[in-house]
């Protein structure tokens, strides 16, 4: 992991799941690594975790719904470190249910968080990003940004627009400033997802689901594995699947 040593990352949604397992193995490989999230108790607590093995990290409480919260972020990465190498924008939620059972207000939520989350981070850096003529956008979004079934219809409708959002930014940004554009999709992962869930019949597939999730780590290798690659090569779109999820 050659080429992540120095780099300065940020990473929403970093206090659980795929952005807590990528923020460890970013800064053991020696990046500098920027946490957003909306716990602060458990932002701090990582941040000592780094620190005290010898990384090197700085935290903001941050909500992705916020335009103001993403700009005080990439306002924190530059008075630190002075510059803005990656954004993984992780930050997202999940609460599945059918169309017929209307919750609105979660379809709301979901595309504040999933989608203009997303575009708001991006806002942020990428007027840095263009003046340095380098950076990379890395996006997770998920193998339901592929794919649709019942019960999925909004949350996938937001991981098809990242999906989209990805490669409009590749098409627009790397020809000529370099910026590098990736969509990353899991299929089942061990995260706190399911937690925001209030569908019965969501819930009563639970136990199911979690049965076939794999670690977060996986995801965090994938990522790192993109930002290892040398700034001439671009890793567009990862699918990553466990290995006995069918769909």
């Amino acid at each position: 992991m050659k080429n992540l040593q120095s780099k300065v990352i940020i990473i929403t949604g970093a206090s659980s799941g795929i952005g807590e397992a990528t923020v460890k193995l970013l800064a053991t490989s020696g990046a500098k690594v920027v946490l957003a999230a909306r716990r602060e108790d458990k932002l701090r607590l990582l941040t000592d975790e780094i620190r005290g093995a010898g990384g090197e990290a700085v935290f903001q409480k941050a909500d992705v719904t916020s335009r103001e919260d993403m700009r005080n972020l990439a306002q924190l990465a530059m008075e630190t470190y002075g510059r803005i190498d990656v954004l993984v924008n992780n930050a997202g939620i999940m609460p599945n249910s059918r169309l017929n059972e209307l919750k609105v207000d979660e379809w709301d939520r979901m595309i504040d968080v999933n989608v203009k989350g997303v575009l708001y981070a991006i806002a942020a850096v990428l007027p840095i990003m263009k003046a340095q003529k380098s950076g990379h956008v890395i996006n997770v979004s998920s193998i339901s940004g592929h794919i649709i079934v019942p019960t999925t219809a909004v949350y996938s409708a937001t991981k098809f627009a990242v999906r989209a959002i990805s490669e409009g930014l590749r098409q627009e940004e790397s020809p000529e400033f370099g910026i590098r554009s990736t969509n990353i999709s899991p299929g089942v992962v061990k995260t706190e997802l399911l937690n925001s869930v209030t569908s019965p019949e969501v819930i009563g597939m639970s136990d199911w689901i979690r049965s076939l999730s794999i670690s977060p780590d996986r995801i965090a290798h994938a990522i790192a594995y993109a930002i290892n690659e040398p700034d001439d090569t671009s890793i567009n779109e990862m699918i990553i699947r466990p290995t006995i999820q069918s769909s």
